[in-house]
């Protein structure tokens, strides 16, 4: 029997909730298999490690993941912590340390969820954003001079290489070319950042040659937000800046219904370290130790998760089991507009995948 060794980090607030409900659900999934198993490590790593350690993470964090076959990641978060400092320290610190250059984020209108796009009809918003996770306007370049003094400086610079703008579009494309509709975005802004976007635009163009198949075409940023409202129907695939991406998919998700649903996976695609999944609600501190937060972001991630270890069979079941649980408005927790507590959503989804396997 295969086993798959999961590294479990809850990080801080509700992800302290969500991701031993994940862990929960893949122990289900694989029971229900029978031809697979896990093996989890959890690391106790986020604001608490901080303020016995001084550092969100030990040095040699990455060497003790490096062996892993994927992350399981909470949020990084906590208010008496400067935010710069939680996420450079912990995630940030991981995605860039592994490469995961690919950061992907699914959208649908899930069975049961009263979205805000009421005139939407739920197969007009079945998107993929593809966000660049390793350097643009994220890169960390940048810095400030004359701290306190009216001549105070601060700079921020995006940083875009050829090779990381290469692989982040043709890892695009061709998801793009693997789903049905094979359509691709490219968001861009080369109108005003005449220098780092148009160079994107034309190795998009460069890159559009390889997948001749592909249909594609060019939105700027501004834009992409009125017709990600106005015209869902019309996107299919999308990729854009580590920016760009990181706000058009907070707004995907708030138009799916909410952003506890949401999924994220931060993939190296050549497989050299391990890729790391997570919900993208945030540590969310003013509901912590309540046991409403939603664990579907997590649950859904936990999906993107099987389906990178080649399980895609039991990925699907829990797809499954996770849309049995939307649609039904019992099991809707606070942020849906529901009642229902994190453990009995959880509960929920692991009856019907038990229920599934007979």
């Amino acid at each position: 029997m295969k086993t798959y060794r999961i590294a479990t980090l809850p990080g801080d607030g509700i992800g302290k909730e969500v991701v031993p409900a994940g862990r929960r659900v893949l122990e289900a999934v694989a029971a229900a298999s029978g031809s697979f198993a896990f093996e989890f490590e959890d690391f106790a790593w986020g604001g608490d490690w901080y303020r016995a350690h001084g550092e969100m993470m030990p040095a040699d964090g990455l060497d003790a993941l490096r062996g892993k076959d994927a992350i399981l990641f909470g949020s990084a978060g906590d208010p008496h912590i400067p935010d710069h400092v939680s996420l450079w320290g912990l995630r940030l610190k991981i995605c860039q340390g592994f490469d995961q250059y690919a950061n992907v984020r699914p959208t649908r209108i899930l069975p049961g969820i009263d979205a805000p796009l009421k005139r939407c009809a739920q197969q007009d918003l079945d998107w993929v954003i593809v966000r660049e996770n390793s350097e643009g306007e994220y890169a960390g370049v940048g810095g400030r001079a004359h701290q306190g003094h009216p001549i105070e400086v601060a700079t921020d610079v995006t940083v875009m290489t050829r090779a990381g703008v290469e692989r982040i579009l043709r890892f695009a494309f061709g998801l793009a070319r693997s789903r049905p509709r094979r359509q691709l975005t490219v968001v861009t802004k080369s109108n005003a950042q005449r220098h780092a976007m148009v160079m994107w635009d034309e190795i998009a163009s460069r890159v559009a040659a390889e997948f001749p198949d592909v249909r594609w075409d060019k939105e700027l940023v501004d834009a992409m937000t009125a017709r990600m409202v106005n015209r869902p129907a019309s996107i299919d695939t999308v990729v854009a800046t580590n920016l760009h991406a990181d706000i058009l998919s907070d707004l995907a998700a708030a138009l799916a219904g909410s952003l506890g649903i949401a999924p994220t996976a931060n993939l190296d695609p050549e497989r050299r370290y391990p890729s790391m999944f997570e919900p993208i609600h945030g540590s969310a501190f003013d509901i912590m130790g309540q046991g409403v937060a939603n664990p579907v972001g997590t649950f859904w991630s936990c999906v993107m998760l099987l389906e990178h270890l080649g399980e895609v069979g039991a990925a699907q079941r829990l797809m499954q089991a996770i849309e049995a649980v939307t649609a039904t408005p019992e099991l809707h927790t606070r942020d849906l507009g529901g009642k229902a507590t994190t453990a009995e959503v959880t509960q929920a989804v692991i009856h019907h995948i038990a229920a599934a396997a007979g």
